[in-house]
């Protein structure tokens, strides 16, 4: 804003005035060219570049106020003709660029209202002879402005100003501030660390994991407390995984309704590594590849991927014209995967090619969940098939070169199995049934169910609750639709232990392959534990 300047009247001036008031507009012409001519003269190089205001003689709201900007090149006389029609009551005209100027300003102070309170308690500040003298010391300074451009360089532009007036602060200026760089920079710098640090975990050996690698694994152990909480899905979990690789076992991966899946260092600090977000659908399956470099996902969008740990590039995504259900890698061949979901058929996808390979037409409408046997030579299929006094092909065993089923004649009873889970030593497998029990089965032909052996306790009524074998094979544990984890002694059917675990249905319980007595769990609220 220009400076408001104002010359004190001599007493010559004074009767000037009065005769002005008595005589009209030629009257104060004449004594304004007599009076202050000379002075105005000689400093009309100040007048050109500065607002002048005349300070009224009355302090009352009513006395006249004349406020003139002079910009540019704008002469002498210009000015004098300017104040001598404000003195007499007519219209004033101003040069388009000081016009818009002058709203400006008095859009700055008071607003479009029509409130002009500011510009009186200005005028009345400036009417003080302290602050007459100040403005006139300031008005004679050389170093003052001579002119002003656009507004748009704001160096050029005078900041200090008289007691009482803010000075105006370009937009543009306000909101560049350097601190922001600065933490821009910074935060850009600590990104980079973390991502290293991130690509170095998802590499190296946990520290918690090291002292365990050594020695052969002991007996397995049930987990008594609570180790960490894993916040961060906004939906149901469906699944959690321990990577296979012993010097990766650190790494937990979990796969959600959210349509994302998730790296997380489950062993030391709990931190989420890695978000994938390769899929627009809900992620029903996942699971790790044995060397733990790339984790293969299915989910509700009609896909299945191969996603890279480390870098996060997907590998192969391949469109299976139906919601994919659940996913398998193939033992003998970790290029080849197979996916089921709500299909009567499940498809064999090369990951080199990204085509279907092979196709196992089950004539059913979907498939819950694929257990690889011993080998890759033969796998069981769970179904959603049940007749009325049976369920001939709830589970479906197959071979895995000639696309022929083997046998759909194992299981008999009225249920469905929403999961699978195979012994790590034991030619054997266990079916996880909505009556709310695991069944035993043999892993070789003619696939047949041990009665005898029942694990009973937990809760399913529904939901696609997992379960699984510890790293020994001797626990067996399961989750439940009551939200607690359910841990069995796999030879005598026995329950060891139940770990009140979620309020929300428990989905899965994932144990540890390398940490003894450490198990994750998931529930459908979206939360995730570990367990020591």
């Amino acid at each position: 804003m220009a400076s408001l300047v104002a010359y004190e009247d001599s007493d010559a001036d004074d009767e000037s005035l009065d005769q002005e008031e008595q005589g009209g507009s030629a009257s104060v012409k004449s004594s304004f060219e007599e009076s202050g001519g000379a002075r105005h003269n000689r400093e009309s190089g100040v007048c050109n570049s500065h607002r002048i205001t005349p300070i009224p003689h009355s302090n009352s709201p009513d006395t006249d106020r004349t406020v003139l900007d002079c910009h540019g090149n704008t002469s002498a006389d210009t000015c004098q003709a300017t104040l001598a029609t404000e003195r007499t009551g007519s219209s004033l005209q101003f040069p388009i660029q000081p016009q818009r100027h002058f709203d400006r300003e008095r859009q700055y102070f008071s607003g479009r209202t029509g409130q002009d309170e500011p510009f009186r308690q200005t005028a009345a500040a400036l009417g003080s002879p302290g602050t007459l003298e100040k403005i006139t010391a300031r008005q004679n300074c050389p170093h003052m402005p001579q002119n002003y451009g656009t507004g748009s360089n704001t160096a050029k532009r005078h900041q200090t100003a008289p007691s009482g007036i803010r000075p105006y602060i370009p937009k543009r200026q306000r909101l560049a501030t350097p601190v922001e760089k600065v933490d821009l920079k910074l935060s850009v710098e600590q990104v980079s660390v973390d991502q290293t640090r991130v690509s170095q975990m998802l590499s190296d050996v946990s520290e918690r994991v090291r002292p365990y690698l050594v020695n052969k694994p002991g007996k397995a152990e049930i987990p008594r407390r609570l180790l960490m909480r894993l916040a961060g899905h906004q939906g149901p979990v469906n699944t959690v995984q321990w990577c296979p690789a012993p010097h990766l076992s650190h790494l937990l991966l979990s796969a959600s309704m959210d349509k994302t899946i998730k790296v997380w260092d489950g062993a030391e600090s709990g931190r989420c590594l890695k978000v994938y977000p390769c899929h627009t659908g809900a992620v029903r399956d996942a699971c790790w590849t044995p060397c733990g470099r790339h984790v293969l996902t299915g989910s509700f969008d009609n896909t299945a991927v191969v996603t890279d740990v480390q870098t996060g590039q997907q590998i192969v995504k391949v469109d299976a014209q139906f919601k994919v259900m659940c996913v398998a890698f193939q033992p003998s061949d970790q290029e080849v995967f197979l996916c089921g979901g709500y299909s009567p058929v499940v498809k064999a996808w090369d990951s080199r090619i990204g085509k279907a390979v092979k196709i196992y037409k089950a004539g059913i409408q979907q498939t819950l969940d694929i257990l690889f046997l011993r080998g890759g030579a033969e796998f069981i299929t769970s179904t959603d098939s049940v007749s009325r006094d049976s369920a001939e092909r709830t589970l479906i065993a197959w071979d895995y070169q000639t696309t022929a089923k083997v046998s759909n004649q194992i299981y008999h009873e009225r249920y469905t199995c929403p999961s699978l889970a195979l012994h790590p030593v034991e030619e054997s497998f266990v079916a996880q049934t909505n009556g709310n029990y695991m069944a035993v089965f043999s892993s070789q032909q003619p696939y047949r169910m041990n009665k005898r052996r029942r694990y009973e306790g937990h809760k399913v009524e529904g939901y696609a609750v997992q379960c699984e074998f510890s790293l020994d094979g001797t626990i067996l544990a399961s989750g439940s639709s009551t939200g607690s984890a359910h841990f069995y002694d796999y030879h005598n059917a026995r329950m060891l232990h139940t770990l009140q675990a979620h309020s929300e249905p428990c989905l899965c319980v994932s144990q540890h392959p390398v940490l003894p007595a450490t198990v994750a769990t998931c529930d459908w609220g979206g939360e995730i534990k570990v367990w020591h």
